[in-house]
Formats: C-alpha cells, sequence, structure tokens
C-alpha cells in the first residue's frame, strides 16, 4: 500500500459513498462523486466532464480548483481523478441545480471543520480512526494495534518523502520491498489469498501480520536515519533489510507454532464472502 492509498477513505452521504484523500493536510474530494451524488446521473464522469468545459469557458474554476489525485477505482486500480477541498467542491456544488445541494453544503462544512479539529488535536483523529473499526466489528486489541500500524506507517513514509520518495510508484516499490521480505509474498499475492479484490489488506490482518509488518516498517525507519540515507535506490536497499528482520521473525513463529502467520482469514461480512 502507498502512502496515498493509506491517506485515502470514503464518506457516506446519504448512503452514498464520496471518496476522499488528506493532500496538503486537507480533505480532497472526488468532483465525479459529488456530482453522482447530486444529480443521480448514470453517467456521472460524462456529466461532470461537460459541466468542467461548460466552467473552463466561463469562469477558468476547474484550472483552480481541481487537482488530479490518485485515487481507488471501482476496477481496484489507483486511478487519476479529478479532486477539490472543501473550498473549491462548494463553488462546484452552485453550479449544479439539486435539491439536495443545500444539505449537502452542510454536511461537507461538518467534514471540513472535523479535520481542521484534527489538525489542531490529533488525538481526535484517533479517537474517530476507532470508532469507525469499533463500528464495523473489530475487536479491541486489534484495532489498538492497527492505530499503532497507521502510526509507525506515517512516520516511515514520511521519513521517505524527507530522503527523497516523490512520486506515488516510489512508495509503492518501497512498500512492496518490505512486504514480500517480510512475508515471501508481494501485496497483490497476500490479498488473493485472503480473498481479497478492492479492500484494504491492513485491514484484514491478523494479529502477528499486523505485528511482523510494524516490525518491518519500524526496522526500516531506523535502518534509514542510521544510514542517513538519501534517494530511492538506497532506500530500497533498506527497505529489504528491514522486511528481511520481519522475514526472520516470522520464520521462528511459523517454527514454533507449527502452521503459516499468513492465513486466508479476514473480516469480510458473510454476505461479501458468500460473493467469493
Amino acid at each position: 500500500m502507498d502512502k496515498k492509498e493509506e491517506n485515502q477513505q470514503i464518506a457516506l452521504f446519504r448512503g452514498n459513498n464520496i471518496r476522499k484523500i488528506i493532500y496538503q493536510k486537507e480533505w480532497w474530494f472526488s468532483v465525479v462523486d459529488v456530482c453522482g451524488v447530486l444529480t443521480e446521473s448514470l453517467d456521472a464522469g460524462a456529466y461532470w466532464r461537460k459541466l468542467k468545459q461548460r466552467l473552463g469557458e466561463e469562469y477558468n474554476e476547474p484550472v483552480t480548483v481541481c487537482h488530479e489525485l490518485k485515487l481507488l477505482a471501482p476496477d481496484g486500480k489507483m486511478r487519476k481523478t479529478d479532486c477539490a477541498n472543501t473550498e473549491g467542491i462548494f463553488r462546484i456544488v452552485q453550479s449544479i441545480p439539486s435539491p439536495k445541494a443545500e444539505p449537502f453544503k452542510r454536511w461537507l462544512a461538518k467534514v471540513g471543520y472535523e479535520r481542521m479539529q484534527e489538525i489542531e488535536n490529533p488525538e481526535l483523529a484517533t479517537k474517530r480512526t476507532k470508532l469507525l473499526y469499533k463500528l464495523k466489528g473489530y475487536p479491541e486489541d486489534w484495532i489498538e494495534k492497527r492505530i499503532q500500524g497507521i502510526a509507525i506507517r506515517e512516520e516511515l513514509t514520511g521519513e521517505w518523502q524527507k530522503r527523497g520518495a516523490q512520486e506515488q510508484k516510489d512508495y509503492e516499490i518501497l512498500t512492496n520491498e518490505i512486504a514480500q521480505a517480510t512475508f515471501d509474498l508481494k501485496p497483490s499475492e497476500h490479498k488473493k489469498i485472503k480473498g481479497l479484490k478492492n479492500e484494504n489488506l491492513r485491514d484484514h490482518m491478523g494479529n502477528l501480520e499486523l505485528v511482523l509488518t510494524m516490525l518491518g516498517e519500524t526496522t526500516t525507519t531506523e535502518i534509514h536515519r542510521t544510514n542517513n540515507t538519501q534517494g530511492v535506490p538506497r532506500l530500497k536497499d533498506d527497505a529489504r533489510v528491514g522486511g528481511q528482520i520481519a522475514g526472520s521473525a516470522r520464520k521462528q513463529i511459523e517454527k514454533k507454532i507449527g502452521r503459516p502467520v499468513v492465513s486466508s482469514d479476514n473480516f469480510l461480512s458473510d454476505k461479501k464472502k458468500k460473493k467469493l
């Protein structure tokens, strides 16, 4: 999982999904998703293309309020999508005739305000994340590990950014290096074993899988700092070593417990499991 995928979520407005991602320390929302919610169009993408053309001709708006950011698409791939922050979405919504426009603006203001609160007090973000996992039925001990893993992941990606990782591809390469050395599996192979498609792999890891992931990433962070590593090629070498250390621990654990750490167990609902 790359840095951007870790920072994106699904927001719900009246039961409709709106993809959002943290960019420049604030939420940016998929404009196509917003158009779909407000217009109930069968082709929200076409609606947005026409609206964008009109706004561009009249006000030059999309140029100033939109950024192309990579979001998880329905086909499970990360694809560039027009996104706008809270202010930008407000301006776009004003150009969409819809009875849902006013309640949507109120909802959007609330989401934006909550993000401001989280920046001022990061503990609020942690509490909200814990609550979301709890509402989904995850056990308390698992939630604590997952939250700790998120913090470790953010610390690591922060080091990568400072030390030369700039593109999404850089984060993917480095993440895969740790994961493969830890589990002898690529993340895509790991997801396949668990029967996952578009779901977040870490949200379906067991306790040992989470702990070993944290070990590999924490070790990699410390190696970067000790070596003062710069540049993606050298970061990749460190990532491999960090993963190998976690992989060695995994092998010792498997020898003692007599079974693989990686399993097909997941937290999918029964309804989703039946579709696999």
